[in-house]
Order: structure tokens, then sequence, then C-alpha cells
């Protein structure tokens, strides 16, 4: 399994960081996008997503996986892209039915945030979520297919 190895456990935690990364790059262009050109979260969530795939392949196949290339660049980029394609269709029905859910719930607190509005708190809590569904989704598939090069 997979927890057992430290060198996986290794590779997860460099996975995470990138992933991180990939979430500030995520959530930075999602909130430019919503908060200063008006854009709908669903396209501003997958602009972000394409945006934070590019920075997350870069950052594993660098980092995380340096010792993965006998397949090429091209070849891990597809297959990468392909997986996160996925995951962007796990992440979509999120952000399209978790944002309304949880934007009554903010909206029905008996008390503010401050500095929050429930439109804010509604739109940021989905992304999270989806990126942490979304997150294993990308680590598992990656290792056993993108990734499957490495020992």
């Amino acid at each position: 399994m997979i927890w057992r190895s430290s060198r996986e456990r290794t590779r997860f935690l460099k996975f995470a960081v990138v992933g991180t990364i990939g979430a500030v790059v995520d959530f930075g262009i999602a909130n430019l996008l919503v908060y200063a050109f008006h854009v709908p979260l669903v396209v501003a969530g997958t602009v972000s997503f394409i945006c934070a795939i590019i920075s997350n392949f870069v950052w594993n196949r660098v980092w995380t996986y340096p010792d993965s290339r006998s397949k090429s660049v091209v070849s891990q980029f597809v297959q990468f892209s392909v997986i996160s394609v996925m995951g962007l269709a796990i992440r979509v029905p999120i952000l399209k039915f978790g944002e309304p859910l949880l934007l009554s719930f903010f909206n029905n607190l008996p008390f503010e945030i401050p500095f929050f509005t429930p439109d804010f708190l509604a739109k940021n809590f989905t992304l999270a979520i989806a990126v942490i569904i979304v997150m294993f989704w990308n680590f598992f598939v990656n290792r056993y297919w993108t990734y499957n090069d490495v020992e």
C-alpha cells in the first residue's frame, strides 16, 4: 500500500505542497475573475483550474517526480491534463450545486462573520471542498498512470 512506503509518503507530501501552490493560483485567479471582472464562479473556477493544472504539472515534474523521465514531457502533460480534466468533471458539479447550498447556510447564520460576506464565504468554501476532493483523485490516478515509471 502507498502509505507504507516512506518514499510514497514523501511524494504525497510534495504533491500536497505543489497542490497548495496550485490552490493559491486557483483561488487567486478565481477571486480576481469573480470580484474584479464579475465572471460567474463556474467559469472563473474553470479558468483558474486550468492555470493551476499548468503550475501543478511543472512543479510535480520538476520536484515531486524528478525521476520520472521515461516518458516525454508532452506525453506526461497530456496524461496529467486528462486526469485533471476528469477532476474538473468532479469539480464543476461541486461548484454548481455546492455554492447555493453554502450561500443559504451563510445567509442564515444567526451572526455575521466580520470582514467576509456570505457570498465570499460560500464561493471560497465551495472551492475549497472541490479542491480537496479533486486533490486525492489527482494524486492517486497520476501516481499510477502519469508517473507509473518511478519505483
